[in-house]
């Protein structure tokens, strides 16, 4: 990978950033999941996003904000008047990619006018609803392009029992590759999805290597143990040229994670890897591909 990156004079690097209050949240860019908060009353981040530009032009972030309900000291079954959304994108160059770039795009969730004890206020304008949903654009510039999502088949129109057997199959299939420690059969599965993430990203020796570190985690740490392929639905994303199993579990640190995971042991605590597949099927072929 290290010698197909390729480098320019300019490597911009887009950047999302958000803050949310009393909710929580999922947020997409170009209809794949960017970052999912189902525990955190109040939340804020920032998140690289080049891996879900695939090429210059005009780019789409989502945003779904659902009640906090059964935290710890909270348990909200609405929207509330002070909940918020703000979330921002920049761009900097890859040179200094940590130094604060120009705002390319802002969003904030809409108010309406109330009124509290102390008088007129601004309030949420979904508040009292269960469901918020929103869309805004940006325009990106990129010295790279790739097809490959623009060329998968709408997987909505498949047989969608035939659809979801590919689908447990590829991941069975995983599962067992992992589970037997097969290395280079398992690495196989990835290249187009690496080619094209470290492409985008412009990766450097050292983040490749941090990389594959993780991606061996499974293979050599001896207390690596995958959990059973079970309870898991089939979900559609990219505009329905993308599919995953994830978990249908509701609990708040399991819901929308892979179906595919096992726990470790590092550093004295007991970890959890989730390792999600974003699949998709090249027009003219039949056979399911690792995307992202």
């Amino acid at each position: 990978m290290l010698k197909t990156i390729k480098h320019y004079d300019y490597e911009p690097m887009y950047y999302l950033t958000y803050k949310q209050n009393i909710c929580y949240s999922e947020i997409l860019v170009n209809d794949i999941p960017v970052d999912k908060n189902y525990t955190d009353l109040g939340k804020g981040s920032t998140v690289t996003i080049n891996n879900y530009i695939f090429k210059s032009g005009t780019q789409k972030v989502t945003f779904r904000l659902y009640p906090a309900i059964k935290g710890s000291d909270f348990d909200y079954k609405i929207l509330r008047e002070e909940t918020d959304m703000q979330i921002d994108i920049s761009e900097s160059d890859n040179v200094d990619r940590y130094k604060k770039g120009k705002e390319i795009a802002s969003y904030l969730t809409p108010t309406v006018d109330g009124v509290n004890e102390n008088g007129p206020i601004k309030i949420f304008a979904a508040a009292g609803k269960n469901y918020y949903e929103a869309s805004f654009t940006f325009e990106a510039k990129v010295p790279y392009e790739f097809t490959s999502l623009e060329k998968s088949q709408d997987l909505r129109k498949w047989n969608q029992e035939k659809l979801e057997q590919k689908v447990v199959d590829f991941y069975k299939k995983q599962w067992r590759l992992i589970n037997y420690k097969e290395i280079e059969e398992y690495f196989s599965f990835l290249e187009l999805k690496e080619k094209e993430t470290c492409q985008s990203a412009f990766d450097s020796r050292k983040e490749l290597e941090e990389n594959l570190s993780a991606y061996l985690e499974p293979f050599i740490n001896p207390t690596f143990r995958l959990e059973p392929l079970e309870n898991y639905q089939l979900k559609f994303y990219g505009d329905g040229k993308i599919v995953c199993l994830e978990l249908t579990s509701t609990e708040a640190k399991m819901r929308g994670k892979s179906a595919l995971w096992g726990k470790y042991k590092k550093d004295g605590s007991l970890r959890a890897k989730y390792r999600k597949y974003y699949l998709y099927i090249p027009e003219g072929k039949d056979e399911l591909e690792i995307l992202r």
